[in-house]
């Protein structure tokens, strides 16, 4: 996957053409700029990518895969795993139209988990499809475009609320005869079949649910046994035109979902040119620290200073040249500048960095070339040259 930037200011009309109109209206950092536009500070990066891709459509080769890191922000009530600013990878793949792609997406979505350590019994690949949504909600209950609309955003907030509050929320946002029919109990009971083979069987046989089930048999031959169907899995955005899924946390100190992603086939076309099926996904910084620190996966990571210098009556101009010299080496050495500051506590300086090795240095080091190296992990010390140093020290980068 190739990198790109993208601009953190956009025109306030490329969300609300193509992104949920709750996170539009009621999420965003939208002002108006001197030049009396409407603009948004990027609450995700979809719509700008696409934007982007529709502007040179015809000069890029596809497959084009794409990544970035970048930061964004919305305007929601902080609170554990959801912050206003928050920074994420975003990794689409463009012009692919069959289920390959969702493979491929969802097979480096897992990897990337499994890169952190973690084992696949830590947490699932939870997977739906739109398709088959819009078909259950409109053609087979019969709701309309505005309440099949609502009802995807009930659904997706299904897990926080009571049954009985799921029903009551069902019911106001249907037409009367819908519910004297009962209709979202009936609901109720196509929201807890686990498996397409417990569906119904007019919905078990529907045509929306073929893709699906392939891409599942692939997953599963490539060893993803904790990807499963459900059907409660909606992603909140109104772009998403089948395959979605969500990787969630299986911990019981942090049951939630980690990051999603999904096919939004239709989002480059409303840019004014030919569309071009995409699948992308875009796991956040918090949300995947929550998941790395509630499953033990945090790493102790050492300091990137290899050597901190400690001053023993001698002044910082006195050791430039052995700086220069561990430096031109490619040992990253830093040294305590704060004059007559006392050796303990230069020492605990560097114990607080967390870096490993340290040399006190004072006239007689400088005179004789010889230097004692102290692993402050293990308290062992050895005298060396500086060129047995340099040695050690690029010796340990390995370990």
């Amino acid at each position: 996957y190739e990198e790109y930037g993208a601009p953190i200011l956009e025109p306030t009309d490329i969300y609300l053409a193509k992104t949920s109109e709750e996170i539009v209206r009621e999420q965003t950092y939208t002002f108006t700029d001197r030049g009396n536009r409407s603009v948004t500070i990027r609450p995700e990066m979809t719509p700008s990518v696409s934007r982007m891709v529709a502007g040179r459509r015809q000069e890029l080769g596809y497959p084009l895969r794409l990544y970035s890191i970048a930061n964004f922000m919305r305007y929601e009530r902080m609170q554990r795993g959801r912050l206003r600013e928050f920074w994420q990878l975003n990794a689409d793949l463009f012009g692919v139209e069959g289920i390959a792609g969702e493979h491929e997406v969802i097979t480096m979505a897992d990897q990337m988990i499994l890169a952190f350590g973690a084992k696949r019994s830590m947490y699932e690949i939870r997977i739906n499809s739109r398709k088959f949504v819009n078909y259950l909600l409109k053609d087979y209950f019969g709701f309309s475009d505005v309440e099949t609309s609502t009802l995807v955003r009930l659904i997706d907030r299904i897990d926080k609320m009571s049954r009985a509050e799921f029903v009551a929320l069902v019911e106001a946002a249907i037409s009367p005869k819908l519910r004297d029919d009962g209709v979202a109990e009936r609901l109720l009971e196509v929201l807890d079949c686990a498996n397409p083979a417990d569906l119904p069987e007019e919905l078990a046989k529907s045509d929306t649910l073929n893709g699906l089930t392939e891409l599942m048999v692939l997953l599963e031959a490539d060893g993803m046994t904790n990807a499963r169907f459900d059907i409660k899995t909606m992603r909140g955005f109104d772009y998403y035109t089948d395959i979605v899924f969500e990787a969630f946390d299986l911990n019981p100190e942090n049951n939630r979902a980690m990051f999603g992603g999904g096919r939004y086939d239709g989002l480059v076309g409303q840019f004014g040119v030919e569309p071009v099926p995409t699948f992308g996904f875009a796991p956040g910084d918090v949300a995947t620290a929550l998941f790395i620190e509630s499953n033990g996966l945090i790493p102790k990571l050492p300091s990137e200073t290899e050597l901190y210098i400690v001053l023993a009556g001698v002044e910082y101009q006195n050791v430039i040249k052995l700086l220069g010299e561990l430096r031109s080496e490619g040992i990253n050495v830093a040294v305590d500048v704060v004059p007559n500051k006392k050796i303990g506590a230069q020492i605990k300086t560097a114990e607080k960095k967390n870096i490993r090795y340290i040399s006190v240095v004072g006239e007689s080091e400088l005179a004789s070339r010889r230097f004692k190296l102290k692993n402050l992990q293990t308290g062992v010390e050895e005298e060396l040259s500086i060129e047995r140093l340099v040695t050690k020290l690029k010796d340990k980068r390995s370990q």
